[in-house]
């Protein structure tokens, strides 16, 4: 409520300092640290009891506060996902714009890795989360409140083909860039459901497909192959994200 001065004087903070009955939670330094600990509280009992299985109020109790207070950070445990999603999809970004110049391929398979190393970390949690992730309308990968997230991330997939030395025509980059986005998000799956010791099935499966590009990306602007990918991009698009109505 008070700061000192530096000649030893205790005075009131600035009313731009205070914090007003409206003002959200988490925009002070103090809220932003009860915050980052109930944040980081909730994904570790998720990631150990399970989606379903915990609670807010266990949270609270477990933290030590108030549910009231827990719920005026996370109203909801989906809000903690979205959270995760958040930083998660943030700190990808982040990562991914280190990408160097090169082909299309390479490029591909620095974006995956960057995403299978920046997950790599909350797993435990990812998997707990795998029936939400893929199953919920609501706070899945595909529902509208995760637009934000999910499209920082497809942007990197995107920018995988904008900017390779290799790169298509824009029309054409743009279907390749989502397809590879869904490939992507395919082989996340199979490495949270990988049930081989320290997931080697998905390192096998990574070392194959760092193998079978180079064929794959001379033959992906024929005719026929842009055809193909145009009308799976456009089936992923109208299945998983809702968008226009496939024509016919």
């Amino acid at each position: 409520m008070f700061s000192k001065k530096s000649n030893g004087k205790v005075v009131p903070p600035a009313a731009s300092e205070r914090r007003g009955r409206g003002r959200p939670p988490g925009r002070t330094k103090a809220g932003e640290a009860t915050r980052r600990r109930l944040y980081t509280l909730s994904i570790r009992m998720i990631a150990s009891r399970g989606y379903e299985a915990t609670t807010l109020r266990d949270i609270a109790k477990r933290a030590g506060v108030s549910p009231g207070l827990l719920y005026r950070y996370f109203p909801s445990k989906r809000a903690v996902v979205l959270a995760l999603y958040d930083d998660l999809s943030t700190e990808y970004a982040m990562r991914a714009s280190k990408m160097d110049v090169g082909p299309w391929q390479s490029r591909f398979l620095f974006a995956l890795k960057a995403s299978l190393d920046v997950l790599g970390r909350q797993r435990a949690t990812l998997a707990a989360l795998t029936s939400v992730l893929f199953g919920d309308a609501e706070g899945g990968l595909f529902a509208p409140a995760t637009a934000p997230s999910r499209g920082r991330v497809e942007a990197v997939f995107h920018e995988v083909v904008r900017g390779a030395s290799d790169a298509p025509s824009a029309g054409a980059a743009a279907p390749v860039g989502r397809l590879l986005y869904f490939a992507h998000l395919a082989i996340i799956l199979w490495w949270l459901l990988d049930k081989s010791p320290r997931q080697r099935a998905t390192r096998e499966l990574m070392a194959l497909l760092s193998l079978a590009l180079p064929f794959v990306g001379p033959a992906l602007w024929l005719e026929p192959s842009r055809t193909f990918v145009e009308t799976v991009s456009r089936l992923c698009g109208a299945g998983l994200l809702g968008d226009a109505a496939l024509p016919g």
